[in-house]
Parts: structure tokens; sequence; C-alpha cells
């Protein structure tokens, strides 16, 4: 409403009260002449009352007082995990109960993130459609697959020394193994392939590569060696590999653009324990959406008491 409509919205209605006080007419009939209910007379007049003619402006509808309303240090948590993390409403909501105990529907962190205009998320974070969608899995017991992969890391500044960061996924359970080489050939995956058996509380039935030159005959046979099947993928289908290549991208968003990597990316034995730290984040503490907000050790327990219960 403008200035000019509020001015002469307070004008008429000081002509109702200039109209019933004229000759003494009484308020119902004032009321019937103007089209108004008595109610709204008498709240009129309270307000004149008390507060002269600003009182018969009209006021915003909106309660003074929210008492469900989320206080600004919620607010400011789901902001900075939408923000720095580019989480969405179910991670957020998650994260907010195991890490802060507070109860926040997902329906409620959206409508925060949309009274802040972050509800979409950045083009590089969206979900791509595929034209054809193929169909998850997921063994049902831990180690019955293991999936492994390479992430090439960025060139160090300065230097033509890179480092590659191998990664062990169990399919079941989401556990991880990690660590960071300077070389990326079949004796580094056959040394991490031995750091994957000793750190890993359950036996590995299968593991399961891509083509790539590090995991080639060399690697194989270790495997039997170890007897431990060892199955490729179909050559150029990623997707067939997908939970190792999804927490490639978890460590992206949620570890590397948060990482400091001055003085620690020429030292490889710092960046490792950077990433130790990480990968216990990963696998104690972190809420996993594809696990129903639990984190991989807690279905490794789920699963293991599940095993161990005797049948009904």
């Amino acid at each position: 409403m403008t200035k000019a409509e509020q001015v002469r919205q307070v004008a008429w209605r000081l002509r109702i009260f200039q109209h019933s006080s004229e000759q003494s007419r009484r308020v119902a009939h004032t009321c019937r002449y103007f089209g108004i209910s008595r109610k709204t007379f008498y709240k009129w007049k309270k307000r004149y009352e008390a507060d002269g003619p600003a009182g018969l402006c009209d006021r915003s509808p909106r309660p003074q007082r929210s008492p469900t309303a989320f206080s600004p240090d919620v607010v400011s948590k789901v902001l900075y995990l939408r923000q720095n993390y580019h989480f969405g409403p179910g991670r957020i909501r998650d994260y907010l109960q195991r890490f802060h105990d507070i109860s926040v529907a997902v329906s409620s962190v959206h409508r925060i993130l949309l009274r802040h205009g972050m509800n979409r998320l950045p083009a590089n974070q969206k979900h791509r459609g595929h034209a054809k969608r193929w169909q998850r899995y997921e063994k049902p017991q831990p180690g019955h697959r293991l999936q492994m992969d390479v992430k090439f890391l960025e060139r160090i500044p300065g230097t033509r020394k890179r480092l590659y960061q191998f990664t062990a996924i169990d399919d079941c359970t989401r556990i991880r193994v990690l660590k960071v080489y300077d070389a990326c050939n079949q004796a580094t995956a056959i040394v991490f392939m031995n750091e994957v058996v000793r750190r890993l509380p359950f036996r590995i039935l299968v593991v399961q590569t891509d083509n790539g030159a590090e995991f080639q005959s060399h690697f194989h046979w270790h495997l039997e060696a170890l007897d431990i099947q060892h199955v490729y993928i179909r050559p150029r289908t990623p997707r067939l590999n997908g939970k190792v290549e999804r927490s490639h991208r978890v460590d992206d968003q949620e570890f590397y653009q948060l990482l400091d990597q001055r003085g620690i990316s020429d030292d490889i034995h710092l960046f490792n324990e950077k990433l130790q730290e990480w990968e216990d984040y990963y696998n104690y503490h972190r809420p996993h959406g594809a696990l129903d907000g639990q984190t991989p050790y807690e279905r490794l327990v789920a699963k293991t008491r599940a095993g161990s219960s005797p049948a009904s």
C-alpha cells in the first residue's frame, strides 16, 4: 500500500467515527451505512483511542512472535552446510541430528533454504539424469565384493610431481581404506592391497577394478595368491564401479576443496596423515545417505549382529 492510499484509508475511517458521533447516531446505523461489522468498528475505535490516527493504519497479519520458528543458530548451521558442502535437505537433517542433537524435518530444512535463496545447487553440483537408468545393487555381507580404483590428484604447483589416491570401498558397508602414493603402477597396487587386507576387519572374497595398467597380471595373480577373486568391469563402464566413483566425488566436495595443501602436497607422509583423519571421519562419523543416515561402521555392526544372531 502506497502512502497516498494509506492517507485515504485513515481519512475514510475517521469519517466513520465522525458519522457515528453526529446527532448521537447509533453504532449499528453507522456500520450499516458504511458496510462494516460492529466488531470491526470497535476494533478500529480501540486502536484510535490508544494511538490516534496512526492506529487506523492496516497492520501486518504476521504474528509478533513465532514459538515454532527456528533459532538463528539452527538456520546458520543449515546455511553453512549448504554453502560449504552443497548438502541436500536430507543430508543436512542427518548432520544436525548426529553432530548437534537437533531434530529438524527435511521439509523444514528445505523451507529454510528456500527462504534464503539457496534451494538450488550450483550448476556443477546439480544431479545429471541418464537417458537409461541402471539398477543399483548391494552385496548382502561385508567383504563379498570390494571396489578399488585410483584417483589422480592435481599436480603439485611448481613441479612435475603427481600423487595418486588409491581407494578401496566395501560394497555392503561402504567402509573405505585410503592411501596416497607417488606412483601408480602394479607394485603400488599390490602394496595397497596388502594394506587393505591388514586393515579391514572382515575377509575379502572378491575385488573389482577397472582395466587400468596398475591392475593387470602381477596384481591379479597376487590376489589369487591371497585367495581373493579378481574381476574386471567392462571397458568404458565406470558406472559398474559406481560406489568408489561416487566416493571420489565426496572426497572432492568434502575433503580436497577444504584442504589447505600448502606444506603437505610435497610431504607424502603428512598428506597421508590428513587423509587418514578424513578416512576415520568418513567411516565412523559421517552419516551416509544410501545407508539411511548410518555411518559405514554402524552398518558393519548391524550386519555383523544380524549374521551372528541365531535363526528363529
